[in-house]
């Protein structure tokens, strides 16, 4: 059983133990989980994310707290070359892809300034402990002209498709869960999106660390959300 309450939301040193601890604990059937709880949507959202990241065959991609390799893999099947970093080294144990993996805390990247073409990022920004240390990385390591691509949850603008969706994600998604991996971490999974700030700050947090043409795209009725955005090119 994971040691993480659900209902107290952790921060901090205690979030970051926390996060490793439960991710560890859930790699074995993580795709598992994702693949049944939305309804194999997520394939088609990673999918997007790398399309719309619009870089060139042999770019060079860091795709950050990768996982077992999903956004890794779809990179590849573009003709784009991925690295990926992961703060758990369970997730990256479980993981199916040839790209080269790393363990690293993504707020602190073994990575050179300017030293590749894009970044990705699947549905870990709200487990970060602070978001804009994390746009900061992403603005020293993606060259000018580079694009980064960061897919995350999202609430549906429309009330009903809200209020269903607010049910099936508060508890459908924890009995599936607890079903196929451990409860505990799926009842945390819908209490983490009060991690996230409304669009409007979050764009401008994107925006402020040096990245241009910053937008939000809605998935499937709004329950995922993909920002897009260019690293700022002093040359033009």
């Amino acid at each position: 059983m994971i040691d993480i309450d659900p209902e107290s939301l952790p921060e901090g040193d205690e979030k970051v133990r926390a996060m490793r601890s439960m991710f560890d604990a859930i790699a074995p059937r993580y795709d598992l989980v994702n693949r049944v709880m939305t309804f194999r949507m997520d394939v088609g959202w990673r999918r997007k994310t790398v399309r719309r990241l619009r870089l060139g065959p042999g770019s060079l991609v860091l795709d950050l707290a990768c996982g077992t390799g999903d956004l890794c893999r779809e990179l590849k099947a573009y003709d784009l070359v991925a690295i990926g970093a992961d703060l758990s080294f369970g997730m990256l144990a479980a993981g199916t892809t040839g790209a080269p993996l790393v363990q690293s805390d993504i707020l602190r990247l073994p990575m050179p300034d300017a030293s590749v073409d894009g970044a990705t990022c699947g549905f870990a920004l709200r487990n970060l402990v602070e978001l804009e240390p994390f746009f900061a990385e992403l603005a020293r390591v993606v060259r000018p002209g580079g694009r980064i691509a960061l897919l995350e949850v999202a609430e549906p603008p429309n009330p009903v498709l809200r209020w269903v969706h607010g049910v099936y994600f508060g508890k459908i998604v924890p009995l599936i869960g607890g079903l196929l991996s451990d409860p505990t971490a799926y009842r945390y999974l819908p209490k983490s999106v009060a991690y996230l700030p409304d669009p409007t700050e979050l764009l401008t947090m994107v925006q402020s660390a040096g990245f241009t043409d910053a937008t939000r795209t809605l998935f499937s009725g709004g329950v995922s959300q993909l920002l897009l955005a260019s690293r700022d090119d002093p040359a033009w």
